[in-house]
């Protein structure tokens, strides 16, 4: 047993979408590929909210939700997450009630703040824009939080989902800063950070949600998941090879947001200039990218550094087959039992809670 091992491993997908391939494509792998992670141990599999941005295929998690559910029977689903200035909080809870009702006791509503899009994108979204509304996120959150906790009383308030919860659903606050984590921890939620997309900020913000953390009666202790970029291979020149999309992204994407995912043969053709390299190696460098014993090491150290319960796995590779390579050899990294029988594919159970 590896030192990287008993915390959970999970998916954050944000269902790329690539050059030459129809965006569908993309989203029905999903049907295959939750099942294949469910397979290998895998805890929960979350999906983004992104709109007007065609390199994502994820511009309706509570949706893709109800598929992938569909689809697995130990699984906890959800998202990662719903941007909630972009929604009103009463529809945002029935839709999650409701995906409880069909799925109870595996559903997670993980919740972001940032809109997301420019002004177009938030005008089509019938968001006001004005500075007020982009401050109420808290009491955002309140409310709906309110909608999706059971009263406890046979006094139906004014304002009620239907169908009404018969337990607290399980919300996450995400962020990527520090005065998430503090939100997080004043409200009792669980927190999951965006280190993929921040890796700077990530252990000062583990740090003030673990120093600040209040007992709620939603959540006794802390818990912690920490997002991660990750391609594993056989080599370190292959996973580099299948890690060149999301990279060019990464600096493509600043030009121009509306490019897709370039597959890795047109990723190699990329000419990076020398800051954008050094841009990429200080980003990449505490992810987990690499061959087998390469993202063990890498998995070791996000675990030390971080401390985080759980590691979410974006995982942005081109082909299915790939894409559940990756996930499988992940999962040999922390010994999950499932792994050993990679090829079983052979359900396994699920952690309740969290």
């Amino acid at each position: 047993m590896n030192d990287t091992a008993g915390f959970r491993l999970s998916v954050l997908d944000t269902v790329p979408v690539w050059n030459g391939v129809p965006a569908a494509r993309s989203l029905r792998d999903l049907l295959e590929l939750a099942p294949a992670v469910e397979a290998l141990g895998y805890h929960r599999y979350w999906l983004a909210e992104h709109h007007n941005m065609p390199a994502f295929g994820t511009s309706t998690p509570p949706v893709l939700i109800g598929q992938l559910a569909g689809v697995t029977s130990t699984l906890r689903v959800g998202s990662g997450g719903v941007m909630l200035p972009n929604h009103v909080p009463y529809v945002v809870a029935e839709q999650f009630a409701t995906l409880d009702v069909f799925h109870p006791g595996r559903i997670d509503l993980g919740i972001g703040r940032a809109p997301g899009g420019e002004p177009a994108t938030a005008r089509a979204l019938r968001r006001t824009g004005d500075a007020a509304h982009e401050g109420a996120f808290g009491e955002q959150l309140a409310e709906l939080i309110g909608y999706l906790t059971p009263s406890g009383t046979d006094a139906r308030p004014p304002v009620a989902v239907c169908p009404p919860p018969e337990r607290p659903l399980p919300v996450w606050l995400l962020g990527t800063s520090a005065s998430s984590a503090s939100l997080a921890a004043r409200l009792g939620l669980p927190y999951a950070f965006a280190h993929h997309l921040n890796p700077s900020g990530t252990e000062a913000a583990v740090a003030r949600y673990r120093e600040e953390f209040r007992p709620s009666a939603r959540l006794e202790r802390p818990y912690v998941a920490v997002s991660a970029q990750v391609v594993v291979a056989d080599t370190d020149q292959e996973a580099e090879y299948q890690a060149g999309p999301i990279k060019v992204a990464h600096v493509e994407g600043r030009v121009n947001p509306l490019t897709l995912f370039r597959t890795p043969d047109q990723a190699a053709e990329y000419k990076l200039t020398e800051g954008q390299q050094q841009f990429l190696d200080n980003h990449f460098a505490p992810q987990i990218v690499g061959g087998a014993e390469t993202a063990r090491r890498r998995l070791a150290d996000f675990r030390a550094r971080t401390g985080a319960d759980e590691l979410l796995a974006t995982a942005p590779v081109f082909g299915l087959e790939a894409r559940v390579r990756t996930f499988r050899l992940l999962a040999e990294a922390v010994d999950q039992p499932a792994a050993a029988a990679a090829g079983a594919l052979s359900p396994a159970s699920s952690a309740s809670s969290s």
